[in-house]
Formats: C-alpha cells, sequence, structure tokens
C-alpha cells in the first residue's frame, strides 16, 4: 500500500496499527480481539479518537508532553518555516535556533551556562552521566566515579539509565546493569514509616530524609561518589513532592563532599509545576546538571537538553593538547533544527499567555478539587505534588496505607476513559505500589477542565469503589 490515506477510511489505519505497531508500555494481546486505540486530533487540552469520541486529556499526551496544549499553529510554522530553510547539520556546527533557544533557555536558569542538545530525556541523563565519568578520570583518577540516585525516580529506558532506575519493575529483566550507580531512599513523608522515621514530621523529616543519603555517601566512601541525580519532584515513581527541609539540607551535603548535582527535570521542566520555570527553582537550589525533554518543545518536535554550568564546562578545555581532554560525544539529533525551533516559540506562548501562573493557581485549584474527594472517599490516602502535576494514592486501609489493588486502581483510569476524561496511574513501576492516580494536564487548563476532571474521579471511585 502507498502512504495516501481516505480520512472516511480510518478502518485502514486501525489495522495497519495493528498488523505493525509495536506500542509503548502496553500489553498487545488484547489486541487480537479489540481495536488499538488512535489519537487523530487535538485542539487545546483535547483530543478526538479514531471513532471521533472527545476526550479531556489530563496527562498532555499521556506522559505530561504537551504544556501549552494541541493545535499550535505558530509552532507549527515556526518549525516549517525553519525546516525550509535549514532541517539539520551535527552539532559539531551551530545553527540560529539552536543558539537562540540557548540563549533564551540560560536567561530563565541562573547560575546555569552551557546547553548540550540531544534527542531525548534518556539520552540527555546519559550525557550527565559521561561528563561525570570523564571528570573523575581527568580530576580524580577514575576512582570519584560512583552516581547515586534515589528510589522511586525514574531517569530514561536505556541500561546506563536504568541503571540509575528507582523503579524496580521497569528494571525487571533487563539487567545485568552497569557498575557504579548507588540507590539512596525515597523522601516520601506519605510512607515515612518504611524509612524507619515514623516518629518525625514537616522539616524534620524532611532533613532526617536528606541525612539518609549522606549515610550512603559515608558508606561508599564519598572519595569515590561523583554525582547525585534526582527529580525535583519525583513523577512517574508516585508524585512525591519534597519534604521541607530536604532540599536545602542535600545541597549542603552535596557541598560538604565534593559531590556534582544532577536534577532531572524531564517532567517537571519549562513550567510544569507553576510559578517558576523549572521544579528546582522553588527550593533554592544550585545546580551542576539540569536535563530537561518533554515540555521543552510540548511535544511539537522532539528536542531534549543537558545544561550545565560554566565551572564544568570548563573542566573539558582546560588542556588543548590533551586529544582526551574535551567530551568526545556526539548526538545526532541533536543537530536537528526542529526542536530548539518549536521550544523558542513554545517559551514565548508561556510566557506571553501567563502560563506559569495560570499553571500555579489551576494546580491550587486541582488540589483542593482532590482533598475535598479525599474527604469523601476513604480509598484516597494522600494527595501531593506541585502545580499541574499532581497525585492522589489509592489506599485499601488510611491507617495501615496499604495499597488498593492495582487492577482497581486502573478501573478508574478505565471509567474516566469511557466518561471522556484521560488520567493516568504509576505504570511497571515500584511492585505493588501501581496506586496513584496522575494528573497533568497542559498549562492552558482552565477552572471548568480542572472541575471536569475531578467529576470524572468522583464518579469513577463511587463506581469502582462502592
Amino acid at each position: 500500500m502507498d502512504g495516501t490515506f481516505n480520512e472516511n477510511d480510518i478502518s485502514r489505519v486501525v489495522e495497519a496499527d495493528r498488523a505493525h505497531v509495536w506500542h509503548h508500555l502496553i500489553q498487545h494481546k488484547p489486541f487480537e480481539a479489540n481495536d488499538p486505540r488512535i489519537i487523530v486530533e487535538g485542539k487545546g487540552v483535547r483530543v478526538w479518537d479514531q471513532k471521533g469520541k472527545e476526550h479531556l486529556d489530563a496527562v498532555s499526551g499521556g506522559v505530561w508532553t504537551v504544556n501549552v496544549g494541541y493545535g499550535r499553529e505558530s509552532i507549527c510554522k515556526a518549525v516549517y518555516d525553519q525546516l525550509m530553510k535549514m532541517c539539520y547539520f551535527a552539532q559539531s556546527a551551530g545553527s540560529i535556533p539552536g543558539a537562540l533557544f540557548a540563549e533564551m533557555l540560560i536567561d530563565k536558569m541562573p547560575g546555569m551556562s552551557r546547553v548540550y542538545y540531544t534527542n531525548s530525556g534518556s539520552e540527555a541523563n546519559e550525557k550527565a552521566f559521561k561528563m561525570v565519568r570523564q571528570i573523575a578520570h581527568k580530576r580524580y583518577g577514575g576512582k570519584k566515579h560512583k552516581i547515586l540516585y534515589r528510589d522511586r525516580d525514574y531517569h530514561g529506558g536505556t541500561l546506563a539509565t536504568m541503571s540509575a532506575g528507582g523503579q524496580n519493575e521497569r528494571n525487571e529483566q533487563y539487567g545485568p546493569f552497569a557498575p557504579g550507580f548507588v540507590r539512596v531512599p525515597h523522601c516520601m513523608e506519605y510512607r515515612k514509616h518504611e524509612l524507619g522515621l515514623d516518629h518525625l514530621s514537616g522539616e524534620e523529616f524532611g532533613i532526617a530524609a536528606a541525612n539518609l543519603i549522606e549515610e550512603v555517601i559515608l558508606r561508599e566512601g564519598p572519595d569515590t561518589v561523583g554525582a547525585l541525580c534526582l527529580e525535583p519532584v519525583t513523577a512517574g515513581g508516585g508524585v512525591i513532592a519534597p519534604p521541607e527541609g530536604y532540599w536545602p539540607r542535600v545541597q549542603e551535603i552535596c557541598r560538604k563532599y565534593d559531590i556534582l548535582l544532577h536534577i532531572d527535570e524531564v517532567v517537571c521542566g519549562v513550567g510544569r509545576t507553576g510559578t517558576q520555570w523549572f521544579g528546582y527553582q522553588h527550593y533554592g537550589i544550585e545546580p551542576d546538571f539540569v536535563t530537561m525533554a518533554k515540555g521543552v518543545a510540548s511535544g511539537y518536535a522532539a528536542i531534549a537538553c543537558m545544561v550545565t554550568t560554566e565551572r564544568v564546562f570548563e573542566m573539558f578545555k582546560d588542556d588543548a593538547s590533551d586529544p582526551l581532554n574535551y567530551f568526545r560525544d556526539i548526538s545526532t539529533f541533536g543537530g536537528c533544527t526542529a526542536g530548539p525551533a518549536a521550544a523558542i516559540e513554545n517559551m514565548r506562548i508561556i510566557q506571553d499567555e501567563n502560563l506559569l501562573q495560570n499553571c500555579t493557581d489551576m494546580g491550587a485549584r486541582l488540589d483542593a478539587n482532590l482533598r475535598m474527594l479525599m474527604e469523601k472517599h476513604k480509598v484516597i490516602g494522600d494527595v501531593r505534588g506541585k502545580g499541574l502535576f499532581q497525585g492522589a494514592e489509592l489506599v485499601a486501609d488510611r491507617d495501615s496505607k496499604e495499597p488498593v489493588e492495582e487492577k482497581q486502581a486502573q478501573a478508574v483510569v478505565a471509567d474516566c476513559m469511557a466518561q471522556g476524561v484521560i488520567i493516568g496511574v504509576t505504570n511497571r513501576s515500584v511492585p505493588g505500589r501501581n496506586n496513584t492516580l496522575c494528573f497533568s494536564p497542559a498549562l492552558i487548563a482552565t477552572a471548568d477542565d480542572i472541575d471536569q476532571i475531578t467529576e470524572a474521579v468522583d464518579g469513577a471511585l463511587g463506581r469502582v469503589f462502592g
């Protein structure tokens, strides 16, 4: 068959998908009897499937990506115009949108100065890992090479980023993993009993949770630890906002032991948490590396960035006579111009439409609505998050905090889908802990959109749990 498509013949598309497309994160056996879902069109915060059914998308493309909503003509035009002029050249040379977006981005990130373009969040994180390893060899005889990562955090799907993956179920059957990656405990106050910190709360808990990282550093040997990689708000591991006191203590520990701090903003970056452009900026952190993808261009083009400081950058050009002195790395599609062209217009939209403030306001409404549902439905054990990035953990018993069965949490998602509202749930994350409903509508969401989302959840909880 050729690539032409008659819009009246969607059945051909469905059959081609069923026969040839390998979808992400999904079991395909049901497609032998049921049609795969095809998303045909999007506008604002709504999408339409192949049957013409309208859905309010409360997860921004399924994985918290489409920050400025669907159907943005100005982004599409910016990409078209750029591709017609110059589509690609390897990043051994520069491009106009690459230079201009880097300048625009650094303006939003005081203390940072250099942007390394890649094609995905996983790859951006690997670049930071490689820099840490190269610094270890250049400065510390290879010894200070270990990279710490946190339980429940996720940094990508490559073998190296999975080596730094805190979601055990995502890692099952994919090992063995790379050596030199060491896990530190999570900081979820709701499950502080898992950390032996039941007696603490608030800032005292936050500081104690950070001190658990120091214990790991001392156990491993500070002279062997090169970096600590953390999400500012844990995403797929349960939407875990950090407790008060946590981040200042983490920063203090990193400086004490000369450990580079790597913040993974792939989910939280570019406005998702409201008020600030990046999640880490809420907490006064001064990172050495910041990685981002998803919302950088709201899914209109593939782009990811590894951003670092001039201090780190200078380490890779201090001896030009040494052929191994520079960062000997390339990302093929880091040379695409569509990504930065889309990212420039994406950032302009966020600024001009004041979407950081809207994210803050609508995030507060979403949080309040979920807390009202918590009063009504005992199955909601905890509500947490920041901005338009929220989670509601479902438990069978509030006292024991025993999670509901995974199939029950998935039934809530299915019920909402039947109502025309797409929400998320933690998926193949922590065994026995795939029980947190996830919400991340586009930053353009209105009060009516937020209310429609939580009304759907209200009805679904009533039907699934009675």
